[in-house]
Order: C-alpha cells, then structure tokens, then sequence
C-alpha cells in the first residue's frame, strides 16, 4: 500500500508538467484533458505534444506516440495472469495499465497484494494525473514560457526512472542502448516524432545479433 501511494502520488503530480507543455505545444484545455483521460500514458502523452511543438506531422507524431503504448499490451498479458480479475471487471483495468502499475504489481508476493498494488496505483496516479494535467493547462499562461522551465523534461525523467531498473540482461540493455543511439542520431536529420520510430528498430537488429549468435557453431565466431 506505501509503496503503491507513493508511486502514485509522485507520478500523479508530473501531469501538471504534461499539462503545461501540452498548452505550450498549442493544444486546448479540452485536447489536453482528453489526452490524459483517455490515452493515460505519459510517455506517449509527452511524445506526441513534443513532436506537435516541434513541428511534426500530426500523423507521424500520432504514430510515434501509438508505438510507444503498445508496450503496455505485453504488460497486459502479464498482468492478466497475476491479477485474475472477472470478466466485467477487465475492460476497466485495462486503462490503469501503464508502467508505473505495472512495476508496483509485479513487485508484491501474493494474488492479493498484487490487486491491491495495481489498484491503489492505478486510482491514485489516475485521479492526479487528470487533476494536475487540468492545473498544468490551466496555469500554463501564468507560467510564461514553458521551454524556459524545462517541464517537457519530467515526464521522459520519470519513465528513465521506471524502466532503468528493469534492464537486468545484457539483451536488454544492448536494445535500450541502441535505441538512444538511433534515436539521438537521427533527431537532427528526420522531422519529428520519427526518430522515435527509428529507434525501435534496435530490437529487432538486437534479437537477430542474438539469434545469430546463440545458432551460429562453435568455433566460426569470433
């Protein structure tokens, strides 16, 4: 339960960060508000806002952000298996799954704890996420320019946070290195939101250097 609350508070009060900056990339009060109920994901959230203020193709930037969420399908699949929730109740759930549930359910021992875990999680950082988005957007003029405070920084901040203990094998971390290496090498040269596309690539070129390399006979690699 502590560490549920405290996952969801400090991630819940990041969406006034969200809020700010999707105003600042030019999205009204009602777009930023829609965003957070309904796609509820922060990194695809600041994704897209971040390629509409640069600039990028609203399709392309939809597009990076979509790739993004797909990871917390895979979550799903796991989390079904640990949460055993009814039928009716499924539907609902599904929208509190994101990283920060996911983390805090995959943490705790039991059947139980791990309902409570993704529960007091997912209502906590929901209900906050949604009121401090609304704060962020509403406060955005106050605040001036956005750029200057660097609150499109917080959320990317957070998600490092999450996923960084979560690369324990040297797989893991050859993908994660190689999709900051494309996606920075190309942020110059490509419009945005498509370095981020670029950069899953780096899964795929991982898990094929595996693969030849666990088949390959001994002897013939060096």
């Amino acid at each position: 339960m502590r560490d549920a609350l405290g996952v969801g508070i400090a991630v819940g009060l990041s969406g006034f960060a969200f809020g700010v900056t999707s105003a600042g990339a030019g999205l009204t009060l009602l777009q930023s508000c829609a965003l957070s109920l309904l796609v509820f994901t922060g990194a695809s959230q600041f994704a897209l806002v971040g390629a509409l203020a640069a600039g990028g193709n609203p399709l392309t930037a939809a597009a990076g952000a979509f790739f993004l969420g797909v990871r917390n399908t895979f979550y799903g699949l796991r989390l079904s298996q640990l949460l055993a929730l009814p039928r009716w109740v499924r539907p609902f759930a599904a929208q509190w799954v994101i990283d920060e549930t996911t983390a805090v359910a995959l943490a705790q021992p039991t059947r139980r704890a791990v309902r409570i875990g993704f529960t007091v999680t997912g209502l906590t950082l929901y209900v906050l996420w949604n009121l401090t988005t609304l704060l962020g957007a509403l406060g955005a003029e106050a605040i001036g320019d956005t750029d200057a405070w660097g609150l499109d920084a917080a959320g990317p901040a957070v998600f490092l946070a999450l996923l960084a203990p979560m690369l324990r094998t040297t797989t893991e971390r050859a993908v994660a290195g190689g999709a900051v290496v494309l996606g920075l090498g190309f942020l110059p040269v490509l419009p945005a939101g498509v370095p981020v596309l670029v950069a899953a690539l780096a899964a795929p070129a991982v898990l094929w250097f595996e693969g030849r390399r666990t088949t390959a006979p001994k002897g013939t690699s060096r």
